[in-house]
C-alpha cells in the first residue's frame, strides 16, 4: 500500500487521496503512538517538569486526534458504506483510549506530583490554567477514588451510557411509529408546501390522500395552520405522550436515570447532579442557573400575559364574544393567524436581496471594519468535493487561518450547519502557528444559473458559523488544549451568536443585501417589517424556552423518588410557563432526548440556550452604543473574548469586555420587552 495520508499532520491536507482502507490501519497505528506518549510521561524518571510533564501531555495523541477529526468529518459530508464502516470500526477502540486517559490514576499522580514542585507556581497563566483544568477534569471523572467507589462510578457511567441510549431510541422509534392519513375534506388551512410534503409521503407509503406524522415540520405545519380543532388536538396529545406507550415507556428509564445521576454526584462529592455539571461552567453551580430563569421568569411575565390576553382577544374578535378559552392545541394556530394580520410579513419576499456569494462579501466586509481582518479566497487547494472553497484570512499582513466552506445539502452529507476545527495553531513567542478550520450547511442551492438565494434565517447562520471559525482564527494561546471553541458550554455560542446581530443592522445591511438582478436594497418597508415581526411572540417563545430550562434544573437539583409520578412532577413545574392549562396526560418530559438522550448532554445545561442569548444580547450592546463597525471596540472583543480561547475564566473575560457582569435586561432590550 502506499504511503497512508492519515499518518502524518499536514497543513495542506491531501482530501482527494483518503481512501476508506486508509482508516483502520492508521487508526491502530496512532493509537499505538500515543499509547506510547503516555507510556512515557508516566515513565519518567526525577523531578516532574513543565518539559517531560505538560508540554508532552498537552501534545498527548495529538496525531491520532488528528486522524479520527478528518474521518468524523467525512464521514458527515461525502459518506460511502465503506467509509461509514471503517468509522464505526474505529470509534470503539478510540473512545477506549481516551476513557483510560480521563481516568488514569498513574497519570492524575504524575500531575499532583507536578502540582508539588517549585516550578508549577512560576507557571505562565497559560499553563497554570492548563494544569488546574486538568487537575479538576481527573478528580471530576473519579480518578482519585478509592478502589470500590471508582469501579462503582464505571459501572454507573457504563449503565448510563445504555440507559440513555434506550432512551434516544425509544423516542426515536415512538416518533416514527405514528402516522395520520387525512383527506381533501380535513386539510383546510393547510399551505402547498405541507400539502405537497404529506401527498408525497402518503405516495411513499403508496396509499392515498395527505400523511402525517410527528416529525417537526409535519408536527408543527398541522398545529399552525390546520383548520379543524379536533384533528390539531389528536396530534398535539400524541406529540406529548411519545414514548409512554408500552414495551418503549420512557418513564421508569428517567426514574432510574435520575437515580443513577444523583448517585454519580454524591459519589463524586457534590450535593446534586446540577452541581457537578455546573462547576466548570460559567454559571458555576446549580443556585445560580436556578436563579437566572426564575430572574428571567419574572421579566417576561408581564409580557407573556399581556400577548396571551392580545391573542384571546384576537380570537374574540375573529369568532365572536363567546369564543371558548385557548387550548394548548390552539395557540399556535391563532398565534400564526394573529401574525399574518399584524405584519403580513412573507420570509419569502427577503429572498431576492440574499445571493450567497453577495452574503459572504458583505460579511468579509464586516469582519474587515470591525475586527481588521482580510479575507481571501484561495485556489488550487485539495478539498473534499468540487463545490468546496478554501480562504485564508489575514491579520496586520499575517495569515492567522486557512478554512473551508461547503454551504449546500448532498445525499451523503450530513443535516444542519456547523463549523469544526481541523488543527489549532499555539503561540509560540510573538507568534501563533496559523490555524485551520471548515463551515458546513445545508443551505437552498442555486437553481440553473441562478445564484443561491437564502432566507434571512440562512444568512444567519452563515454569520453565526463565521463566529464560531473567529473564535478560532483569533485563538493566540501557548496551550493546543486551550485554543479556539473548547471553552465552557454556557460561553461556546458567545462569538456564534453575536455575529448574528449584524444580520439586523440597516447599515451592516446596506453592504450586501442588494436585489440579485437590480441591485437595489432592500425596501424600507418590507426592512422595518422584518424587524417588526422578530420580536412578535417574544414573551412566549422565551417562557417556553425557560420551562424547560427550569424542568431540568428541578429534576436535577430537587426532585426525588418521593415526590412521586416523575411526568406530574415535570407537568406542575413547566404549567406556569405555558400559555394554557395542559393536560393531565401531558408527558413532554418522556420525549425530552436534550436531557435524558446522552449520558451528560443538556442534562442540567438546558439554561444555557438563554444563558449564551443574555451573553450576546449584552456583549452586541457595547457595539450599538459605540458604533456597530467601531473598529476600537471590534479590538476589544478580540483581545478579551476571541484570542483568549480557554485560557482564561469565561466569567472574567465577559467583565474585561463589558466591564461588569452580564444584565438580562439587554435580551428584554433587544426583544422589544422593555417599556
Amino acid at each position: 500500500m502506499p504511503e497512508n495520508p492519515l499518518l502524518e499532520v499536514r497543513y495542506d491536507i491531501p482530501f482527494s487521496q483518503i481512501r476508506p482502507e486508509h482508516i483502520e490501519p492508521a487508526i491502530q497505528t496512532l493509537l499505538a503512538q500515543a499509547e506510547a506518549e503516555l507510556e512515557a510521561i508516566l515513565r519518567v524518571e526525577g523531578p516532574r517538569t513543565l518539559e517531560n510533564t505538560l508540554l508532552p501531555l498537552d501534545r498527548l495523541g495529538e496525531g491520532l486526534g488528528y486522524a479520527y477529526t478528518l474521518v468524523a468529518h467525512l464521514e458527515s459530508v461525502a459518506s460511502t458504506p465503506e467509509l461509514r464502516a471503517a468509522y464505526k470500526a474505529i470509534i470503539p477502540p478510540t473512545t477506549a483510549f481516551y476513557t483510560k486517559l480521563q481516568i488514569s490514576a498513574e497519570l492524575y499522580q504524575a500531575l499532583k506530583d507536578f502540582a508539588a514542585t517549585p516550578e508549577a507556581s512560576q507557571l505562565s497563566p497559560d499553563w497554570a490554567r492548563f494544569l488546574k483544568l486538568r487537575l479538576d477534569e481527573f478528580r471530576r471523572q473519579g480518578a482519585g477514588l478509592p478502589p470500590e467507589k471508582k469501579a462503582r462510578l464505571e459501572a454507573i457511567n457504563t449503565r448510563l451510557s445504555e440507559l440513555t441510549t434506550q432512551f434516544e431510541q425509544n423516542v426515536t422509534d415512538s416518533t416514527a411509529d405514528w402516522e395520520l392519513y387525512l383527506d381533501e375534506s380535513q386539510v383546510a388551512g393547510l399551505p402547498p408546501s405541507a400539502l405537497e410534503a404529506a401527498r408525497q409521503s402518503a405516495r411513499a407509503k403508496g396509499r392515498e390522500g395527505y400523511r402525517f406524522t410527528l416529525q417537526q415540520p409535519s408536527y408543527l405545519a398541522l398545529q399552525t395552520y390546520l383548520d379543524d380543532a379536533e384533528i390539531r388536538k389528536q396530534v398535539y396529545l400524541a406529540y406529548h405522550r411519545r414514548a409512554t406507550e408500552p414495551g418503549r415507556d420512557n418513564r421508569p428509564l428517567i426514574d432510574e436515570i435520575l437515580a443513577l445521576r444523583r448517585e454519580k454526584a454524591e459519589l463524586l462529592g457534590y450535593a446534586n447532579f446540577a452541581d457537578y455539571v455546573l462547576e466548570n461552567r460559567m454559571a458555576g453551580k446549580a443556585e445560580t442557573a436556578l436563579r437566572f430563569e426564575q430572574d428571567l421568569k419574572a421579566a417576561y411575565e408581564p409580557y407573556f400575559k399581556k400577548e396571551l390576553a392580545a391573542l384571546e382577544a384576537f380570537r374574540r374578535e375573529l369568532e365572536g364574544p363567546e369564543a371558548p378559552p385557548l387550548e394548548p392545541w390552539d395557540i399556535a394556530y391563532y398565534a400564526e393567524k394573529q401574525r399574518k394580520a399584524l405584519y403580513d410579513f412573507d420570509e419569502e419576499e427577503l429572498r431576492p436581496y440574499f445571493a450567497l456569494p453577495q452574503v459572504l462579501e458583505g460579511l468579509f466586509e464586516i469582519v474587515r471594519r470591525v475586527f481588521g481582518l482580510e479575507v481571501r479566497e484561495v485556489a488550487g487547494v485539495d478539498t473534499w468535493h468540487p463545490e468546496v472553497k478554501t480562504y485564508e484570512i489575514y491579520r496586520e499582513g499575517r495569515r492567522i487561518c486557512r478554512f473551508f466552506t461547503d454551504w449546500h445539502p448532498r445525499e451523503n452529507k450530513r443535516g444542519g450547519a456547523w463549523m469544526n476545527t481541523l488543527i489549532r495553531g499555539v503561540r509560540q513567542g510573538d507568534t501563533t502557528e496559523p490555524h485551520l478550520g471548515l463551515m458546513c450547511g445545508n443551505l437552498t442551492p442555486p437553481v440553473g444559473d441562478r445564484p443561491a438565494l437564502l432566507t434571512h434565517r440562512e444568512v444567519e447562520t452563515i454569520f453565526h458559523e463565521f463566529g464560531h471559525l473567529l473564535h478560532l482564527a483569533l485563538s493566540s494561546v501557548e496551550v493546543r488544549s486551550l485554543v479556539g471553541t473548547q471553552v465552557a458550554r454556557d460561553f461556546v455560542e458567545l462569538p456564534s451568536q453575536i455575529m448574528e446581530n449584524w444580520c439586523w443592522e440597516r447599515e451592516a445591511l446596506d453592504l450586501f443585501a442588494r436585489h440579485y438582478q437590480t441591485g437595489e436594497p432592500i425596501p424600507d418597508e418590507l426592512f422595518e417589517k422584518m424587524l417588526r415581526a422578530k420580536n412578535y411572540w417574544a414573551a412566549n417563545q422565551g417562557m417556553r424556552q425557560l420551562a424547560f430550562g427550569t424542568v431540568d434544573l428541578a429534576l436535577h437539583i430537587h426532585y426525588t423518588p418521593s415526590d412521586g409520578d416523575v411526568v406530574a412532577y415535570a407537568r406542575q413545574v413547566m404549567q406556569p410557563f405555558m400559555p394554557a392549562p395542559l393536560p393531565q396526560d401531558y408527558a413532554f418530559v418522556a420525549g425530552f432526548a436534550h436531557l435524558f438522550g446522552h449520558p451528560v448532554g443538556y442534562a442540567a445545561g438546558y439554561y444555557s440556550y438563554k444563558w449564551s442569548e443574555v451573553l450576546d444580547a449584552d456583549a452586541f450592546s457595547r457595539f450599538k452604543a459605540e458604533g456597530i463597525f467601531n473598529r476600537q471596540t471590534g479590538e476589544d472583543f478580540i483581545t478579551h473574548i476571541l484570542s483568549k480561547g480557554n485560557s482564561v475564566d469565561p466569567a472574567e473575560l465577559f467583565r474585561r469586555f463589558l466591564g461588569r457582569d452580564p444584565d438580562p435586561k439587554a435580551l428584554l432590550a433587544r426583544s422589544g420587552l422593555l417599556d
